[in-house]
């Protein structure tokens, strides 16, 4: 183990550290800030970004496990990115016999939560690791199953397997079974899982009778497809290499990684319709059918698998109000803007002197209207969506500001002509300003030509939105000065 460690890549051993803070594990020397100050008198904890550590100092922390199971997980933390490896490996030399199967299976392996969900504990007793025989690892066949399953909550506290369905390319189901847990459920979970004590009654199969039928059906490298699919091994205590997540292979434009479509917004976008009204519990069938079917659609349409943000409709009557003084109430708020809304200010805790807050509209149309009239330049949030700098005065005659943004990209929700024709005007305005910028930049004696000038460029200009926004926040906190002194608050 330790000469596994050693020899792996940094981005590794800082993914095993980061883990290894998540799930609270201790070494020798405790928990990584405690071995810190022990291993480094002289930054300690100030500087305990493990990206930021040497190799040496990782290596020196994970050397301090020797317990059993933490140098098991390691090593299945190490097994995730040498699958990743294999891929790769496999990419490069056979690149004609890489099928769209198997790219989706590489796709799965190179996502970055791919080792963090797939570290599954297959060292722990009654689980199942079935590996590929050399001539599936040769990952040619292009056999797949797709499965979905339901667990409920046991009075010992643990979750157990009830149900698994498995179905073919072809929709065909090759495994619909119920499982008896053989343990005393606590909550059967029925308006989530669909699954009540009812169906259980005369269930004899078992976890390992489920195992058996899955080695089967596994056997000659069949790629085995589910959204978040991790969850479904979990259940099952089943430990599997070729497989195809469908949470991992789609992704929202402008979203990072991490924040994984659901089953059934891609079905929605992807597919055209809803796998289930709201509220109602889920049908394990068809969970994995839908699975299957979003793989096929992946092979004949959505090339890259980037698929527009979900938006609930609820949300295109809300504008999202940030930024916002903390001087400023939501009574104010209503007084500023004009328009009939409601005020919900965001829970959670404050930045420094600035909140946030949801302006709730009657419709879209009464929001899309209110965002429109407000003065002020239109400009793109970090996700992409259309937001103002809404400036106004105190009546104190300071000035204060805080950014108004809609809850959708104008491209995402459906608008009515006037609306329409109001955004072509506003993205015309945009245009002009960057068009007017861009001439301001070419008429300077230095032309941009390079990509090092780019790059000053670009620098320079992130220097003065940094600027811009440190004389906002001493503005607002001049005002709640000014607020604090007059009595205000």
């Amino acid at each position: 183990m330790d000469e596994m460690i050693v020899s792996a890549k940094k981005e590794v051993l800082i993914e095993m550290v980061k883990l290894a803070q998540k799930r609270g594990m201790l070494g020798s020397k405790g928990g990584w800030k405690d071995f810190l100050k022990f291993y480094d008198k002289k930054f300690g904890t100030s500087l305990s970004d493990p990206a930021r550590r040497s190799v040496e100092s990782l290596v020196a922390f994970l050397k301090t496990f020797s317990q059993e199971n933490d140098l098991k997980f390691f090593n299945k933390v190490l097994q995730c990115h040498l699958n990743r490896e294999a891929a790769e490996k496999f990419k490069m030399t056979s690149p004609d016999n890489e099928t769209p199967e198997q790219k989706l299976v590489s796709l799965t392996l190179r996502h970055p939560q791919y080792p963090i969900d797939y570290s599954l504990p297959s060292y722990d007793e009654d689980w199942l690791v079935v590996k590929c025989s050399k001539k599936s690892m040769a990952m040619k066949s292009t056999i797949m199953v797709a499965i979905d399953c339901e667990m409920v909550l046991c009075e010992d506290g643990t979750e157990a397997l009830v149900r698994v369905c498995a179905v073919d390319r072809n929709l065909q189901v090759k495994l619909d079974a119920f499982v008896n847990p053989n343990k005393a459920i606590a909550d059967y979970r029925t308006e989530i899982t669909g699954i009540s004590a009812k169906d259980l009654d005369g269930v004899t199969c078992s976890m390992a009778d489920v195992q058996k039928s899955m080695k089967k059906l596994l056997s000659h490298g069949t790629i085995l497809v589910g959204h978040s699919l991790s969850n479904d091994l979990q259940a099952l205590k089943i430990d599997y290499t070729r497989v195809i997540d469908t949470s991992y292979v789609f992704k929202y434009s402008n979203r990072p990684a991490n924040k994984k479509p659901s089953l059934s917004s891609l079905c929605k976008a992807v597919l055209g319709y809803e796998l289930r009204k709201e509220g109602s519990p889920h049908n394990c069938l068809d969970d994995a059918c839908a699975a299957m079917k979003l793989v096929l659609a992946r092979f004949e349409h959505a090339a890259d698998g980037v698929i527009p943000e979900e938006v609930k409709d609820v949300d295109t009557a809300k504008l999202l109000l940030h930024r916002i003084p903390i001087n400023i109430s939501a009574k104010d708020l209503k007084i500023i803007i004009p328009g009939n809304f409601e005020i919900e200010v965001k829970t959670g805790k404050k930045v420094r002197d600035i909140y946030s807050a949801f302006a709730i509209f009657e419709n879209q149309q009464e929001a899309s209207e209110t965002f429109d009239n407000l003065q002020g330049d239109l400009e793109k949030d970090s996700s992409g969506r259309p937001q103002k700098r809404f400036t106004f005065e105190l009546s104190t005659g300071m000035p204060a500001s805080f950014y108004v943004c809609k809850m959708a990209h104008d491209d995402s929700v459906g608008q009515n002509t006037a609306t329409n024709k109001r955004s072509f005007e506003d993205e015309n305005n945009l245009s002009t300003r960057k068009k007017s910028r861009k001439d301001q930049i070419c008429e300077q004696p230095e032309e941009l030509d390079s990509s090092s000038n780019q790059s000053e460029e670009i620098g320079r200009l992130k220097q003065e939105l940094r600027q811009r926004d440190e004389e906002i926040s001493n503005l607002n906190k001049i005002i709640v000065a000014l607020a604090r002194k007059q009595g205000l608050l």
